[in-house]
């Protein structure tokens, strides 16, 4: 039985995907593992192949070894989003890049099929990031440094799960008690096997996943790209109201839509 040394007050859910390619908006899973490190100690995973729909660019597939042959008899993502919901039902969310990557493009395919899978109350953990303040590297390099194990086969959706959650549970074991100095030469303790702490370490900034909005020094949602960037999101909506409607209708995810909606409807119920 698989286990883990996580200190834990929710279910931790540990997510890998392999996809038909990088866009949030327009690519789609077609592997998807979920390493479940339960409150007990123990860890159920689960592994499934995902028909997307689309053609899996061959390119893509050079990379994860998924064909469309592969996944032409396997259920699409509307067929398992529910049972999938409620198996992290009450989860935090973790991975390797997550942040990026494998949390924002399950979370688009969960509003795809009309799942209102919100993360508010859920705290992310991105394991790249603690590895890159600490030691910056690749998964592989990570495994071999804090496992001192060779990771077969990376790009397996359940190799990279398993690796990624045996990676925490070292980057916990090692770094927890170990401090480093911020600018002003203060010195602070940044990894804690608390995933409150390992949340604000690696998730703090984050308004919607693809990162279009962020939040300053003053801790006010700002623009992230573009002729705003740097700008108040509350700001540009007031003065430039086009703007908002321009990004609903543009080729952005839906995740960045209704974050920006949420900032509106704010807005206005504050007038």
């Amino acid at each position: 039985m698989l286990t883990h040394s996580l200190k834990l007050r929710k279910p931790l859910a540990v997510i890998d995907l392999e996809t038909t390619g990088v866009n949030v908006a327009k690519d789609k899973i077609v592997e998807l593992c979920i390493a479940k490190a339960k409150l007990d100690g123990t860890v159920e995973v689960k592994t499934k192949l995902i028909n997307p729909g689309i053609p899996i660019p061959l390119e893509t597939s050079l990379i994860h070894g998924i064909y469309d042959e592969d996944v032409k008899d396997a259920p699409t993502f509307r067929q398992i989003g529910k049972a999938l919901a409620q198996f992290i039902e009450g989860c935090d969310l973790a991975g390797f890049n997550s942040n990026r990557f494998d949390v924002p493009m399950l979370v688009e395919e969960f509003l795809r099929v009309d799942i209102d899978f919100d993360t508010k109350n859920r705290k992310l953990i991105d394991a790249q990031r603690i590895f890159h303040l600490m030691e910056p590297r690749t998964l592989s390099a990570a495994y071999k440094f804090f496992c001192n194990k060779t990771l077969e086969n990376a790009h397996s959706a359940e190799v990279d799960t398993l690796a990624t959650l045996e990676v925490l549970c070292s980057q916990v074991e090692k770094y927890e008690g170990v401090k480093l100095k911020n600018d002003k030469g203060e010195e602070y303790e940044p990894v804690k096997n608390d995933m409150d702490v390992l949340h604000l370490l690696t998730s703090a900034n984050i308004v919607d996943f693809a990162q279009r909005m962020t939040l300053n020094n003053k801790g006010e949602v700002v623009f992230n790209f573009g002729k705003h960037n740097g700008k108040p999101v509350k700001q540009i909506l007031k003065n430039e109201p086009q703007y908002y409607d321009w990004m609903i209708n543009g080729d952005f995810p839906l995740d960045t839509k209704r974050k920006l909606t949420e900032i509106k409807l704010k807005m206005m119920l504050d007038k």
